[in-house]
């Protein structure tokens, strides 16, 4: 029906090879940024929103799905995300930001289950590895819902528009206690991606370093398109690619491929962080390098 953003549930890329953070991208339509003279009505903007996971069967994750991505006060908070970004110069935090963090911490969560490490919602609570698959999206959905309000302790706001809104979004899918349970765990997902969110389930650890790894293909070069210089701007643009793998040595591999070594930076500063003192640090393994001989010229001169 024209007007309904649309929700894709499925088997899409879930093949078991190495998941390049740029296909989640593919499938999210362009997102770029509007025309301050002339920008199009809101409804129109969020008619746009496309949501694509693989959900393996997992109804009550295609449920979740479904209505969050229909749900029209969700849709207003994934738009204020990115407005509020587009007025403090960041990188897109957007639906579409959103798609990629979901898609690659359920990825992740996968293959530490298959790797028979131990899932919180089974070990705690006596619930299900898809019940896991639900906690981590719901968090994934809503981690920046507070930007809505402002940039600053964001997650912290998030917290009390997310509690409501995920008991809309579960009604029917969980009863209680089961429900306050899972609300409970996403909102511990919500809370844990802040810098020293010190998430202490593997589902939030999942979700943390998620969102650090939303930097492919440009995905945080704004600051640079901009004429910023600065050692956060440079590392941001010489991350070309990440993908996510089954790993040799730990369960979990990431491969980032950058442009330049610059990128470094914001692999062991940014990365770095996001992964110790959670659940997840020894079960992941992270290789970075810098693909061909010459390495891309990020800027011309760098004055103080």
């Amino acid at each position: 029906m024209k007007g309904t953003p649309t929700t894709h549930c499925g088997t899409f890329g879930e093949a078991g090879g190495p998941r390049p953070v740029g296909d989640w991208l593919a499938m999210s339509d362009e997102n770029e940024t509007e025309d301050a003279a002339s920008p199009r009505p809101l409804r129109e903007r969020l008619d746009e929103v496309r949501i694509k996971m693989p959900t393996r069967g997992n109804r009550k994750l295609e449920r979740l799905i479904e209505r969050a991505s229909t749900d029209q006060q969700v849709l207003a908070w994934w738009h204020l995300q990115q407005v509020g970004s587009e007025r403090l110069g960041m990188s897109d935090h957007s639906w579409v930001h959103i798609q990629i963090v979901a898609n690659i911490a359920l990825r992740m969560l996968r293959l530490a289950e298959r790797a028979g490490i131990p899932l919180n919602m089974v070990t705690d609570h006596g619930m299900s590895p898809r019940d896991s698959e639900v906690v981590v999206t719901a968090g994934a959905f809503l981690h920046d819902t507070g930007m809505s309000i402002h940039r600053a302790d964001h997650e912290a706001y998030s917290l009390f528009l997310a509690e409501r809104k995920l008991r809309e979004l579960l009604d029917g899918v969980y009863e209680e206690p089961e429900l306050t349970v899972v609300v409970s765990e996403a909102l511990h997902c919500i809370i844990g991606h802040r810098r020293r969110g010190e998430p202490y389930t593997l589902e939030a650890g999942v979700v943390r370093v998620a969102d650090a790894l939303d930097m492919a293909q440009g995905r945080a070069r704004l600051p640079v398109e901009r004429g910023e210089v600065g050692i956060h701007a440079i590392s941001a643009a010489a991350i070309d690619d990440v993908s996510i793998e089954r790993g040799e040595e730990r369960p979990i591999r990431v491969m980032i491929r950058m442009n330049n070594s610059a990128g470094i930076f914001q692999v062991d500063d940014l990365l770095a962080t996001k992964i110790s003192g959670t659940p997840l640090e020894g079960h992941i393994e992270v290789i970075a390098s810098v693909e061909g001989d010459t390495e891309k010229r990020l800027l011309r001169e760098f004055r103080i």
